[in-house]
């Protein structure tokens, strides 16, 4: 490492704040969802020391190996591809801050040129510009990826959070329960309206559940499976089941698929079901 890039290295390490004041003052956000528009004292500091952090990592391709350098940026995007806050931002504003604290830091590095004491040639000026740049490719490139895959993630547990509330097995009398079931149902769901009915029968010591179909507009041959399979499965836990509301063309699909009515109760109408509970 040469005395020079020792000098840059403390020279930003220096300036780190001002850097991040400076990024933040220029900071101009109308989506009040992102966040960059936050207003709060202790969101403005977290958001500024989450800057900071990054540029102190940045500052360090002057004086360690990038290896290091890029796996300390890995545990920062590693906490910052987790922050609520920045799962509920566009990626377009977040590639323009980074952009955006690329050419302040830039544009710190001219200034340490300019008023060094030591003659820096354009060379060297234009090396330590590439590995800025390359860096922040590097941390772009990863960050997106994190933020795509927590997103991700998000999104299935809310889904999966819809599906629960969407089948609720709702307690009657006598230890009965009413499931109805509305809207499209995908394989994926009628996996998840198994698993919690199942759940709730056994968590509510349900003996009778009257499962209603009639808000189901269409079920294709793999839901239809799934939920005589999720007759089945309550029968095994000792749970009988009255089925209304089947469509003919659930019908028709059951028994296309050779699914057997002889040991399911059925009724035209929810109305129907209840009258005998």
């Amino acid at each position: 490492m040469s005395t020079v890039n020792q000098s840059l290295y403390e020279y930003l390490q220096n300036h780190t704040k001002e850097v991040t004041e400076t990024w933040f003052k220029t900071l101009e956000e109308d989506d009040v969802d992102s966040v960059y528009s936050v207003k709060d004292a202790d969101s403005i500091y977290k958001l500024m020391q989450q800057n900071s952090d990054y540029i102190k990592n940045l500052s360090r391709l002057f004086i360690a190996p990038a290896s290091e350098v890029r796996q300390h940026i890995l545990s920062w995007i590693g906490e910052i591809g987790s922050d609520h806050a920045h799962l509920q931002t566009p990626l377009n504003q977040m590639f323009r801050e980074f952009v955006r604290t690329r050419d302040i830091f830039l544009s710190y590095i001219e200034k340490f040129v300019k008023e060094s004491s030591v003659e820096i040639t354009k060379e060297q000026h234009e090396e330590w510009n590439y590995q800025v740049v390359k860096t922040l490719d590097f941390t772009i490139q990863h960050f997106i990826k994190k933020i795509d895959t927590n997103t991700t993630v998000q999104l299935e547990a809310q889904k999966e959070m819809i599906n629960e509330l969407s089948s609720p097995v709702i307690l009657l009398q006598n230890s009965s329960a009413l499931l109805p079931l509305v809207g499209d149902i995908d394989t994926a769901r009628a996996k998840s309206i198994l698993e919690n009915t199942l759940a709730q029968c056994a968590e509510k010591g349900v003996d009778h559940l009257y499962l209603d179909l009639s808000g189901v507009v269409i079920i294709d041959t793999m839901v239809a499976n799934e939920i005589f399979q999720l007759i089945s499965a309550l029968s095994i836990i000792g749970v009988r089941t009255t089925l209304s509301g089947i469509r003919p063309e659930i019908a028709q699909t059951a028994v296309q698929l050779g699914l057997s009515f002889d040991q399911i109760r059925i009724k035209s109408t929810l109305a129907q079901a209840l009258a005998e509970n």
